[in-house]
């Protein structure tokens, strides 16, 4: 399959596909946590101002971006 697509194509696709699953990962981990804290509302806590919910949402993301781009990075390779 690799002989007939030009590999920078290739890893324009792996690297599109990454990103939305990056986007998904995301997602559910938000959607995980608010369920696992029963009587916290992510959205609901950013929009009174929490500053701390803020952060751990960035923590979230941070985190979860960073090993899902190292997992896809080194599988370029």
């Amino acid at each position: 399959m690799t002989d007939t697509i030009d590999p920078i194509f290739l890893n324009f696709i792996y690297a599109s596909l990454g990103g939305i699953l990056t986007l998904v990962f995301m997602l559910l981990g938000c959607q995980l946590f608010n369920r696992l804290a029963c009587d916290f509302n992510i959205p609901e806590e950013l929009s009174k101002g929490n500053v701390a919910v803020g952060l751990m949402v960035m923590g979230l993301f941070i985190g979860i971006g960073t090993a899902l781009g190292l997992v896809i990075g080194l599988g370029l390779n």
